[in-house]
């Protein structure tokens, strides 16, 4: 895997690991364009792991052409993030699993409208594991330390 920013591969990890919000996913869509989608993930063994319907247009994309790209970011200053460039495979065989991880990590817990509503769906749920290829840091903090 290639990596660039100024982040270390543990800093990577970290941040990563402790964001509570969502993964943007870029995929190949049928016209050329690329169709960009907002999904919980967490990250598991090397991979980001994110959870949605079988029937989604993602996970449609994603069986077509494997290869995505994705960003997580924060959206107030300072601004920091991870892109990159990845390769998707889909588990049908874990989308319950990781989705009730996500709801945890995301809710907190599975009592709530939401988390009722998304484990009511669950039996269609799949998971995506996205395999990163390439990994970028950046982080603007230091430069805009009087915005923050």
């Amino acid at each position: 895997m290639r990596q660039k920013g100024p982040w270390s591969t543990d800093q990577i990890q970290h941040f990563l690991r402790d964001v509570r919000i969502p993964l943007r996913i870029a995929c190949n869509g049928a016209s050329g364009f690329p169709v960009l989608a907002s999904l919980w993930f967490v990250p598991e063994g090397g991979k980001l792991w994110c959870a949605t319907q079988r029937g989604s247009s993602v996970v449609s994309l994603l069986s077509r052409d494997p290869r995505c790209a994705f960003e997580v970011s924060v959206e107030t200053p300072p601004y920091r993030g991870v892109r990159g460039t990845g390769v998707a495979t889909l588990h049908d065989d874990r989308g319950e699993e990781i989705l009730r991880v996500l709801i945890e990590r995301y809710l907190g817990d599975t009592d709530s409208k939401l988390a009722s509503f998304l484990l009511a769906r669950v039996e269609q749920e799949t998971a995506i594991a996205i395999e990163p290829q390439t990994l970028v840091s950046w982080d603007y903090q230091e430069r805009m330390g009087a915005a923050a």
